[in-house]
């Protein structure tokens, strides 16, 4: 695609970037077959491809307008269409760009200004989001569905191990998930723990910074980098094997520090560091499947659906190891049709977006309850929060089914 961009973004850092990314798209259209937004809607400028113009336009002096904004706000960010890109367009990369451009340009209703303020604003702090949703959930058989949709049930996250082992990981805690699901990284602590390995969590980490990176607040989502960054120093330079990710869209996030951050000398190179060290609970376990084999071989006598999330499989490209993982230790693990499509939770998507997001994950749960398993699991506390909310079928994390069992058979 040839590109001629305007004199404001010419030889800027997301100037370049940009038009790298654009040089490399064929115009093919095959992103547009796995685009979920242009499947329901029929409209070009829906799917990536058409997005991919009108940034294009933007970036060579055409003024953004409140269309421009309504396209590229209805995108996902799933990056399915990274998966399929024959090109390797990085698309997701290329709408961060476009979408910070655009807003400079458009302004924005008061209403959808207040609800964004609020989501960046009251999400990455736990100070604020713990209490509120800990007041939510007292309140939850009175809430709104709208709203109760959005505050899962109280949930209690169990012991965390205490004994101290020689190999030791770092924890991102993460803002909501401590809240809404706390026992997802206390199962996670659990059974490293029977591995032998200690789960370390810095206290003075936070955000991995894509909430507020993601609705354009790029200073601010990047401040929250430097200070996980800081706040994980310590650990590493004290040797710890790795970080896991608990949740995927956090995973996807922090394996681009080193990409977000190259520009600042003052956090390059350990931002880089921390990227490499980065992994998602998948790229852990499968080490550890023989010493589960033994543990559980037969033990977790359950047929489930598994919803891989974009974040893990388009973001991450990371397939199969969840899969190999549960299948390992006994578990019937089904795919459901179309497990390459998005729930719909998107981060703050159902949120900013919920008549497509709900229809979306209705799709989903569709294709999920004809696998007939008794459970659903995922791998994001996004993905599970959106799918438990249309469905009375119990939706966890896989890292719950292992950790039940343990305890089981211990």
């Amino acid at each position: 695609m040839q590109t001629n961009l305007a004199d404001f973004i010419k030889h800027t850092r997301a100037g370049d970037e940009a038009d790298a990314i654009l040089r490399k798209c064929v115009h093919c259209g095959f992103c547009t077959a796995t685009c979920p937004t242009y499947q329901l809607l029929g409209d070009e400028l829906d799917g990536p491809r058409g997005r991919i113009y009108l940034i294009k336009q933007v970036l060579e002096g055409k003024p953004a307008t409140e269309k421009t904004l309504a396209h590229l706000d209805r995108c996902l960010t799933c990056r399915n269409c990274e998966s399929t890109c024959p090109s390797g367009v990085q698309y997701g990369r290329l709408v961060d760009i476009g979408r910070k451009i655009v807003e400079e340009q458009v302004a924005r209703p008061l209403s959808q200004r207040i609800v964004r303020t609020a989501l960046k604003e009251a999400l990455p702090r736990k100070w604020l989001f713990a209490p509120a949703m800990k007041a939510g959930q007292l309140m939850r058989p009175l809430l709104p569905k709208a709203l109760r949709n959005k505050v899962p049930a109280k949930q209690h996250a169990g012991a965390w191990p205490t004994t101290t082992h020689a190999r030791k990981m770092l924890l991102l805690d993460g803002c909501v998930q401590p809240s809404m699901a706390p026992n997802i990284n206390a199962a996670t602590a659990r059974v490293l723990d029977a591995l032998g390995v200690q789960l370390v969590i810095a206290a003075k980490a936070g955000c991995c910074g894509a909430i507020r990176y993601h609705m354009n607040d790029q200073d601010g989502g990047l401040n929250d980098m430097r200070r996980n960054v800081d706040a994980w120093w310590p650990y590493v330079e004290a040797g710890v094997e790795a970080v896991v990710m608990t949740a995927s869209g956090c995973g996807v996030t922090v394996k681009e520090y080193g990409h977000l951050l190259a520009h600042d000398p003052a956090y390059a190179d350990r931002a880089r560091r921390i990227s490499e060290l980065t992994k998602d609970l998948s790229e852990i376990l499968p080490a550890f499947e023989a010493d589960l084999q033994k543990k559980l071989a037969g033990k977790i006598k359950k047929r489930v659906a598994y919803h891989p999330p974009c974040t893990l499989q388009h973001g991450q490209q990371i397939r199969g190891k969840v899969e190999g993982v549960l299948r390992a230790v006994g578990v019937d693990v089904q795919l459901c049709a179309d497990s390459h499509l998005c729930c719909g939770s998107a981060g703050t998507y159902s949120v900013l977006q919920p008549e497509l997001s709900y229809q979306l994950r209705d799709r989903k749960l569709a294709n999920l309850d004809a696998t007939q398993s008794e459970t659903i699991v995922s791998a994001n506390i996004g993905c599970i929060t959106h799918l438990q909310s249309g469905t009375e079928t119990p939706v966890q994390h896989w890292i719950e089914l292992v950790d039940n069992a343990l305890a089981a058979a211990s």
